[in-house]
């Protein structure tokens, strides 16, 4: 067997299907399948095939005259994933200049669907992220980031979100008592930033303060090595300002 040829491994009928897409675009009124396949070079039974395949999950559009178009789900990958884009892109040199300032990786979350999910990392080989041994949808109660998600919540969406959510012991400093918990988030010292010290990963110490995407709540922290826990209070004065930074940058209409 001769060697393997340098370069990416290629799908070859994720190709060919991007090929229709692209030809199909160019035919506002729809395009049937023969004038496709002839278009892209593509045989006609695997034009079929492909086109079956976009038509069930929505891509494309099968027309009552037997053309083709462009199907709704396409859209809605251009708005929505569009859009997110967008907005991540206007708040990534923020995360990176804190990563920068601070040797720290940056992170951003968003409360969304009743979960605290990550929506953006920023590191690099002088500050690595936190092994995320645990999603961040099981461990809001451990980390900074998911701390400061809760203490901006009112009383109501603070139980509803505990009532769904088992408080996993991850270390042995991890906060497992939901009354707990909550004395200490509305008595943090660096308020309304909040820290993890050590309940998510030993070794490792957080802190966070809340921003906003419009009526989203989310958060907007940096982890650092257990032995610079003296600089947390440092640290929160560089994250306010940079949280009010992003918060207006995310609630830009785009």
């Amino acid at each position: 067997m001769g060697d393997a040829p340098n370069g990416p491994t290629l799908i070859g009928s994720v190709q060919r299907a991007f090929r229709l897409l692209e030809a199909m675009s160019a035919h506002d009124n729809g395009a049937p399948a023969k004038q496709l396949a002839r278009e892209t070079e593509l045989p006609l039974a695997t034009t079929y095939h492909l086109l079956r395949t976009l038509v069930h999950d929505g891509y494309v559009r099968k027309l009552d005259d037997g053309g083709f178009v462009l199907g709704d789900r396409l859209g809605t990958l251009r708005t929505s994933s569009g859009r997110a884009q967008t907005l991540l892109s206007r708040v990534r040199p923020a995360l990176a200049a804190l990563r920068d300032e601070l040797s720290s990786a940056a992170y951003l979350t968003f409360y969304e669907d009743g979960e605290i999910r990550v929506a953006e990392i920023v590191d690099g080989p002088r500050a690595p992220r936190v092994d995320l041994w645990v999603g961040f949808e099981d461990a809001g109660h451990a980390t900074a980031l998911g701390k400061a998600v809760l203490r901006e919540m009112d009383e109501e969406a603070r139980r509803e979100y505990l009532s769904r959510h088992h408080l996993a012991d991850l270390t042995p400093r991890t906060i497992t008592d939901p009354p707990e918990l909550l004395r200490r988030l509305d008595t943090s010292p660096l308020a309304p930033a909040v820290t993890d010290m050590e309940e998510y990963a030993l070794g490792t110490v957080c802190v966070a303060v809340p921003v906003y995407s419009g009526g989203t709540l989310g958060s907007l922290g940096v982890s650092l090595r257990a032995d610079r826990r003296g600089r947390l209070e440092d640290v929160t004065a560089l994250l306010l300002p940079t949280a009010d930074r992003v918060t207006r940058s995310l609630s830009l209409t785009i």
